[in-house]
């Protein structure tokens, strides 16, 4: 049991490294850096940072949890599992449509602010993609690792849209603010305003 926990917490110290590292490129001074770094292409350095470190904090991860065996889960349980899978890779894909995924990686560099998204997914949830990618990992969660990971995953979501939608206030100002006032953050409710446009 202490190996178990010894492992959790070791692996929750490295998502906090992952949000901390996340949270200060964010931020003015590490995006001050990427600037200095990669000029009109810091939005990309930005994606390769993050994916690098979240690859070192999952495959280490990994390591941590090799000799715990997977859960034993009954069919009524791993079909309603496949199920949130599936609905979230449908709402990853409807999501996706809303957005510039060359502008969002950093492939392109517009120099305009892009668009206020608000239609399709945006107008039932006001972070779809998070909700999609919520759905998809509870319904991986057959192994300690695949829990472990969803847990932390989850939670760093969470702090992680407070911190974004105080960035999208000050870009979007009252658009943004009416659009909350409409649209739940995650979880759809029913029925709501749909004014939104």
């Amino acid at each position: 049991m202490t190996g178990a926990l010894g492992s959790i917490a070791l692996y929750g110290a490295l998502w906090i490294s992952f949000g901390l590292g996340h949270s200060f490129f964010a931020a003015s001074s590490g995006r001050s850096w990427l600037i200095r770094v990669a000029g009109r292409r810091e939005r990309l350095l930005y994606n390769a940072i993050a994916l690098l470190h979240l690859m070192i904090v999952l495959v280490l991860g990994a390591v941590l949890f090799a000799g715990y065996a997977p859960f034993h889960v009954p069919l009524i349980f791993r079909v309603l599992m496949d199920g949130l899978v599936l609905l979230g890779v449908i709402i990853l894909y409807r999501a996706g449509k809303s957005y510039d995924l060359a502008r969002f990686l950093g492939l392109t560099t517009p120099k305009t602010l892009e668009p206020l998204a608000v239609s399709g997914m945006n107008r039932v949830v006001r972070h779809p993609l998070y909700l999609g990618l919520i759905l998809l990992m509870l319904g991986l969660c057959a192994t300690p690792l695949s829990l472990a990971t969803t847990l932390f995953a989850v939670i760093y979501i969470l702090i992680g849209i407070r911190f974004e939608e105080r960035k999208l206030v000050q870009l979007y100002g009252a658009a943004y603010q009416n659009y909350c006032a409409e649209v739940p953050m995650l979880i759809p409710l029913w029925p709501r305003s749909r004014s939104v446009e």
